[in-house]
């Protein structure tokens, strides 16, 4: 768990099922998501916290997050500190930070919160890089990317088998 002023960062139980389902059947979200494409069934957020043991990977500091703001016990978003999988062709072994938030918390700060916790987490366990990957179009999460002080590398294909 990772507290921060405003959050509590806290692996995903199934009682977030209906927070995570409710986030991640939002069009406006799921569209930065992996496939980029809308939960339509409960039952998806429950396989999806069922997998995310696996998504973590074996670094001790890696998981998925539930985001929940202080005082509050159903999340509001996920942040990630996960292995980023390497598209085809590609030997690399690198580590991603991201973000999904409810668009009615967006503009709050909460995804720069989170970030920079995780980036804190990563680099006190001596993962020396990280990676938010983003679609080009996705304005939102690369402006979170420079409050962060990241370096833009451009459009790359090492990983997810696509240019992002």
């Amino acid at each position: 768990m990772i507290t921060t002023e405003r959050l509590t960062l806290r692996p995903f139980t199934l009682d977030d099922t209906d927070a995570l389902f409710d986030l991640m059947s939002r069009p406006e979200v799921a569209r930065w998501s992996g496939r980029g494409v809308p939960m339509v069934d409960r039952q998806e957020a429950v396989d999806r916290i069922e997998r995310m043991p696996v998504r973590r990977g074996d670094h001790p500091a890696a998981d998925v997050f539930a985001v929940v703001p202080r005082g509050a016990e159903a999340p509001i978003g996920m942040a990630v500190l996960v292995p980023i999988p390497t598209s085809e062709g590609f030997d690399r072994h690198d580590m991603e930070i991201g973000w999904h938030l409810h668009p009615d918390v967006w503009g709050r700060g909460y995804a720069t919160e989170a970030a920079a916790a995780l980036v804190e987490r990563a680099f006190a366990a001596d993962i020396p890089e990280l990676y938010a990957v983003t679609n080009p179009d996705n304005v939102r999460s690369q402006a979170v990317c420079a409050r962060l002080g990241m370096t833009d590398l451009g459009l790359r294909h090492d990983w997810y088998d696509r240019e992002l």
